[in-house]
């Protein structure tokens, strides 16, 4: 098996490398699974473990990823490594997409078979609470938890041995955002931050200055406590909940916070990276351009062979079949969807990776996910490639 995993590894280095060259052989495959298809999926969960019990105890949050890590790269295919990692199974702190939002003092919640959540926090008479407390400490609150789940898994990585490998890397955490407006939609409600756009606009713009501000203490502090560099080539992050705004107001609400973090966060150097859910595509060539944002990685629904007109051949697009399709199937509608889009994008531009759009869904069969990859590797496969 381990022999398969090097012919595999060698194929994957040389479509990246090619990739990134400008010159590919066939567009990478992204098979996109992350930490929620291990925890609710009975199948790779089947103690049945709930989301609040891993999130609360660091020692079973430690063994699920390293499981995980094992798990990932045995049987999940896609452009990446597979088999035993030389360096150790990587394992890391994961607290979703809520710990921004529990930082700055919102309730989490975990529902039954779901992901946990954020509450608002600033609703009714408490719409101005975090202006009156003022800046958050970027070491307290729950980052305070964060950085002790961070310790202890650098403590208890090289003492532990799963499948027969030693546990390390611990993946460095809570490195990059989901975005000052994502996050004000967690803590004020989407619904009653839409209407303050209307309402109170100069509101939405002091609740934006103080997420951005907190943001940028947050990263500033964080990645210098993990020996990283405050600034980095270019802008990585995300920003998900920009799909419900029109580009006027993108451009007045939001734009200019994104700038903030941009200039503050990066050196411009090199290309930025965006992930957007959901279709924010018309937002992207305004990101193009003002944050230099080279490569964006996208959801549903998504008109791909449009972006990429839009965008140009030389902007790096990621993208493919709806997740949910992965998940249902049958593999010959996923091996047509996957198709469909292939060709429509290829006589475009050689910068397309293929992947579905956007996260697998627990208790998607594994037999989807190979469905997806091999259709992304037959027919995305160039004339000029071997």
């Amino acid at each position: 098996m381990e022999n398969l995993f090097a012919e595999h590894n060698r194929e994957v280095s040389e479509v990246w490398a090619r990739f990134w060259a400008g010159d590919p052989i066939r567009m990478p495959v992204i098979v996109g699974v992350s930490d929620r298809y291990f925890v609710l999926n009975p199948e790779t969960n089947p103690g049945g473990v709930s989301f609040r019990e891993y999130s609360e105890d660091p020692r079973l949050m430690f063994e699920m990823q390293a499981r995980f890590a094992h798990y990932r790269r045995t049987r999940i295919p896609g452009d990446c490594e597979m088999g035993t990692p030389e360096e150790g199974w990587t394992v890391n702190v994961d607290f979703q997409n809520y710990y921004e939002a529990a930082w700055l003092g919102a309730e989490v919640r975990f529902p039954d078979g779901e992901v946990p959540y954020a509450v608002p926090l600033l609703t009714g008479d408490q719409k101005e609470l975090l202006f009156a407390r003022g800046l958050p400490d970027p070491f307290g609150g729950f980052m305070a938890t964060a950085r002790e789940y961070y310790e202890r898994f650098r403590e208890w990585a090289p003492k532990t041995v799963v499948e027969g490998q030693r546990v390390g890397p611990v993946g460095l955490p809570f490195m990059g955002t989901d975005g000052p407006f994502t996050l004000a939609c967690e803590l004020r409600g989407p619904d009653r931050l839409c209407l303050d756009l209307y309402e109170d606009p100069d509101y939405v713009r002091q609740l934006m200055d103080f997420l951005t501000e907190s943001i940028l203490l947050r990263l500033s502090a964080w990645r210098q406590y993990l020996g990283e560099p405050v600034q980095s080539g270019g802008f990585g992050f995300a920003d998900d909940s920009i799909l419900l705004l029109s580009e006027e107001m993108y451009r007045e609400f939001v734009l200019p916070y994104h700038k903030r973090l941009a200039e503050a966060l990066s050196t411009g150097e090199e290309k930025g990276f965006c992930h957007c859910c959901g279709d924010a595509a018309r937002h992207f060539k305004t990101m193009r351009d003002e944050l230099n944002i080279g490569v964006f990685d996208t959801g549903f629904p998504v008109r791909h062979a449009e972006l990429v007109r839009e965008l140009g051949p030389e902007t790096v697009i990621q993208g493919g079949v709806p997740a949910e399709l992965v998940r249902t199937g049958p593999p010959e509608a996923i091996a047509e969807a996957s198709r469909e889009i292939i060709e429509s994008v290829k006589p475009l531009t050689r910068r397309f990776i293929f992947r579905e759009g956007n996260d697998i869904p627990p208790g998607t069969p594994l037999a989807h996910m190979w469905a997806l990859y091999e259709a992304g590797k037959q027919y995305g496969r160039y004339e000029s490639g071997r």
